[in-house]
């Protein structure tokens, strides 16, 4: 890990009102964003943010925060703001995740989980916020990242045509029942939630590229979890919470395999662009959970047309091996 601080950090933080903190570099993910613990002998803890233009930008993240914590819903307060720079001085909510939390007290999952259902029901009744339409150009786009990106590293010609057909199919039956449309933060699992205060208080993270869709698809990210697994009665018990709360519209159960199958798809075209485009071999060890999720999701009726585009284009040695082994 580059233990150094960002040019300019030093600068921010003074202007900011933090002068002589020490910066603490923390552990990276899959962008280019870098995350700093301050430290400071009044003021306390914070987190630096440096989200650097062009590869970055803090804007929607800054919007997003803003969003959440004006409605009620625990996203990091914002203490400053460099947009140019890419510099934000946030809230630290420690380091207690939902995932390692879980690691250490199994016995407390379905109590944690069950906060995590609540955060949503409080999330979805809201009107939704000020973003970007989840539509079907941007269903499509991700779902090409499998085609674009896996079919090629597995050196599989496949019918790339067909598969954008499948999903026309499959996704336009789900548009009309996600509108008005809720708050999607896109990326909300055991990761990315904080325990800031309690099993209770949860905090959300990496909610930046939040947009309005359908109410089904942060709960497929949750028990659907790339990194963690769930179990299916875990997720069943979930789902089960979410509806007796939220009473969502008609065929919700397969619109939430729907998502299911289109975000699990994604997912493991990102994790080989992770490895190809950024050098970032880690991810492919995750393929084989996302690919038994994907398979589970392919089983639901709604998923026809992808399921037979599947039988007709990925080989059955591939798919009883979860997708396969890549040599890094």
């Amino acid at each position: 890990m580059d233990m150094t601080g960002p040019k300019g950090a030093e600068t921010f933080l003074a202007d900011a009102g933090w002068a002589g903190a020490a910066i603490e570099p923390l552990p990276g993910d899959a962008s280019f964003r870098r995350y700093f613990r301050i430290r400071h002998p009044r003021r306390g803890d914070a987190m630096l943010m440096h989200a650097p233009p062009p590869e970055e930008n803090p804007v929607p993240f800054i919007r997003a925060a803003k969003w959440l914590d004006a409605n009620g819903l625990r996203a990091p307060v914002i203490y400053a703001e460099q947009e140019g720079e890419g510099f934000v001085l946030l809230e630290d909510f420690g380091d207690v995740r939902m995932r390692e939390f879980l690691d250490e007290r199994p016995q407390e999952e379905r109590a944690i989980y069950g906060h995590a259902i609540d955060t949503l029901v409080a999330l979805h009744r809201l009107p939704p916020g000020p973003f970007n339409s989840y539509d079907l150009a941007e269903y499509r786009r991700e779902t090409r990242l499998f085609t674009e990106w896996y079919c090629p590293a597995r050196g599989l010609n496949v019918d790339a045509a067909g598969w954008d057909a499948a999903w026309q199919d499959v996704l336009v039956r789900l548009l009309a029942r996600q509108r008005p449309g809720v708050t999607v933060l896109r990326d909300y699992h055991a990761e990315n939630i904080m325990l800031a205060g309690g099993p209770d208080r949860q905090g959300l993270l990496d909610f930046q590229d939040a947009l309005v869709g359908h109410p089904a698809y942060d709960l497929v990210s949750l028990l659907q979890d790339a990194r963690r697994d769930v179990s299916p009665d875990l997720e069943r018990a979930m789902l089960d919470h979410y509806v007796e709360k939220a009473q969502p519209g008609a065929d919700f159960a397969g619109d939430y395999a729907r998502l299911g199958a289109q975000r699990n798809a994604k997912i493991v075209g990102i994790f080989v662009r992770l490895w190809k485009r950024d050098g970032k071999p880690r991810y492919l060890d995750l393929i084989p959970r996302v690919w038994g999720l994907l398979e589970r999701d392919l089983a639901h009726p709604a998923l026809a047309p992808v399921a037979r585009w599947f039988d007709a284009n990925i080989p059955e040695d591939i798919r009883a091996a979860g997708g396969g082994s890549f040599k890094s």
